[in-house]
């Protein structure tokens, strides 16, 4: 029996796995409703013994720990690819994995979250040793896609207003394709090549962390500020009145005077107001009225003191519960980002965010989130509350935010706090020129609803985790070298490569044979420098190593063409026994 690939789980991302691989004609074996009780013969039963993989892409963690073991154990050639989003556990499982990956889909997705909460407009990834650089912009004037980059090569066109075909999106277009002005596109080339461009990676910038430091300090002293109760500088002023009063008082009046100094007397005043009890001065010995007004100061310190002392276990109070509620940290906040949903995925994006320079505040509604601990660790404040209400959000403020990315595990969540969020932001007043439009990244895990509420809501920042971590599954269970994923517009594309093996489709094949919808952007081997960018008609041969992008569809099953001829059967899905 040919190799099969098994795969496990019953979310969106295993449905999605299973249903790319058996469009792309390999045979799969789909496990549902498992347990721990029967996963061994499950196994069994799916053919464990001669699959060419499993992906083990449920959202339990515990199962896909568990169908992983006993895959390796009851075939140790077999590919392992496990998805697990416990850091601890995929560190552990990583180490002598064997053939195969252990993969965690927040990890995947984050970058690209990040990259539309920040609009930046380059996404950097390596390829054969390499940096390159995908860059989205606007066309400047109508002219040639070779006329206006040179030699740096399109991966997608955008059709604007000024287009005779507004909306159309085309996937890795030729050099020659002539373009308008305000048309989005998509070009790909070297750091180098693209600066020379005028385009540069987005790095992050220690200047913005130094200013992000400084501003935290002075949003926090406001903060405080405003936690102080009115009656507590009153307080400091009755306890100082005091304090230097007794001091100058004595400092002229205790006798005998040579032996009191103004150190001695305020050291003498702090004693008596603290109640402290007498060692080397007291008012044994002095006057009737002076013995009365230390009584007088002793009962006066005693009520400042108490007072003050109040003040200030009400303010630690005060400033505790703020660091929990978080609505007090936030109050001040300006630029900052915000994250809503504090699962998987969003704490992933809370800490790239906080990494490269940035102030956050999350959005959660469980006030048991387990991912509570790694918010505190970030320094990052947490508003619980339900974020489809106008006041949630706005105890974030959202009004003088740079973005807000909305990131829980629900779409329909996602989609209303979307809306809402449009219709509190609205336009900016201030010219787009001075003040661009706040990004709102949705996530949203259906790829197809995703871009109908893109259309239908103008929502330019819709992603899904689920099309940005299939292609690494599948990738992985294949065999295929996956580099990157990333999305222009609503449509999202794959960085890969493959070693074309003898015999194999691709051996001997031209480039301009190649599917119209991938590009080529390198081509290494062991005897012989990299090509770059190489010409339309150079022919692959066995031994290459073919570094191509494009849409993921279409690039899977480029790359699938470069493995040795044997494939598993054309066939449907298969499902295991009830």
């Amino acid at each position: 029996m040919r190799p099969h690939i098994i795969v496990s789980g019953d979310d969106a991302l295993a449905t999605t796995i299973g249903e790319e691989l058996a469009n792309s004609g390999a045979t799969v074996v789909k496990l549902t409703d498992d347990t721990v009780a029967d996963t061994k013969d499950d196994l069994v039963e799916a053919g464990i013994t001669h699959a060419a993989a499993v992906i083990c892409a449920d959202n339990d963690d515990a199962m896909n720990l568990e169908i992983a073991l006993l895959a390796r154990k009851a075939n140790p050639t077999v590919r392992v690819v496990a998805r697990l989003g416990n850091d601890v556990l995929r560190e552990a499982v990583a180490v002598d994995n064997g053939p195969g990956a252990v993969l965690d889909v927040a990890e995947l997705a984050a970058p690209s979250v990040v990259e539309a909460c920040l609009a930046h407009t380059a996404h950097p990834f390596e390829a054969a040793g390499i940096e390159f650089l995908v860059s989205v912009s606007e066309a400047p004037y109508d002219a040639t896609l070779r006329e206006i980059y040179a030699d740096l090569a399109p991966v997608a066109v955008i059709h604007g207003n000024n287009s005779p075909v507004p909306g159309l999106v085309q996937t890795c277009p030729g050099r020659d394709l002539k373009v308008h002005a305000g048309d989005w596109t998509a070009m790909i080339g070297t750091a180098e090549e693209l600066a020379a461009r005028g385009i540069r990676a987005p790095r992050a910038n220690p200047r913005r962390t130094r200013q992000r430091r400084l501003r935290r300090a002075v949003d926090a002293a406001r903060a405080l500020r405003s936690d102080v109760n009115p009656m507590f500088l009153r307080a400091v002023v009755a306890v100082l009145a005091v304090l230097i009063g007794s001091t100058v008082l004595l400092r002229f009046c205790y006798q005998p005077q040579s032996r009191m100094t103004w150190v001695d007397a305020l050291y003498f005043s702090t004693e008596t107001i603290a109640t402290v009890g007498y060692g080397d001065f007291s008012f044994l010995s002095q006057p009737t009225w002076l013995r009365l007004f230390s009584i007088t100061l002793m009962f006066g310190g005693l009520i400042t003191t108490a007072v003050l002392v109040a003040f200030i276990a009400d303010l630690l109070i005060s400033r505790r519960f703020a660091y929990t509620a978080g609505r007090r940290r936030a109050r001040h906040l300006r630029d900052h980002i915000v994250v809503v949903g504090l699962g998987s995925f969003g704490s992933r994006v809370t800490a790239d965010l906080t990494a490269a320079g940035y102030d956050v505040v999350v959005i959660e509604f469980d006030e048991n989130n387990r991912y509570l601990q790694t918010a505190a660790e970030l320094g990052v404040p947490v508003i619980f509350g339900d974020a489809t209400l106008r006041q949630t959000l706005a105890a974030a403020r959202v009004d003088t935010a740079r973005a807000v990315a909305v990131l829980t595990h629900d779409d329909m969540t996602n989609i209303e706090t979307g809306i809402v969020l449009r219709e509190m932001l609205g336009p900016r007043v201030m010219p787009k020129v001075i003040r661009p439009a706040m990004p709102i990244v949705l996530r949203i895990y259906d790829h197809a609803l995703g871009s109908a509420i893109a259309e239908r809501f103008g929502f330019h920042a819709v992603r899904s985790t689920v099309e940005l971590a299939a292609p690494w599954f599948i990738g992985a269970a294949m065999g295929l070298q996956v580099l990157g994923t990333f999305s222009v517009g609503q449509r999202y594309f794959m960085v890969g490569g493959m070693r074309v093996a003898s015999g194999s489709e691709l051996d001997g094949l031209r480039m301009f044979e190649l599917s119209t919808q991938t590009r080529v952007i390198a081509i290494t081997r062991d005897d012989s420098p990299v090509r770059l960018h190489p010409r339309r008609d150079a022919r692959l041969r066995a031994g290459d190593t073919v570094y191509l992008v494009g849409p993921y569809r279409e690039l899977m099953t480029t790359l699938r063409k470069g493995q040795p001829p044997r494939r598993p059967d054309v066939a449907g899905e298969a499902r295991r026994p009830a």
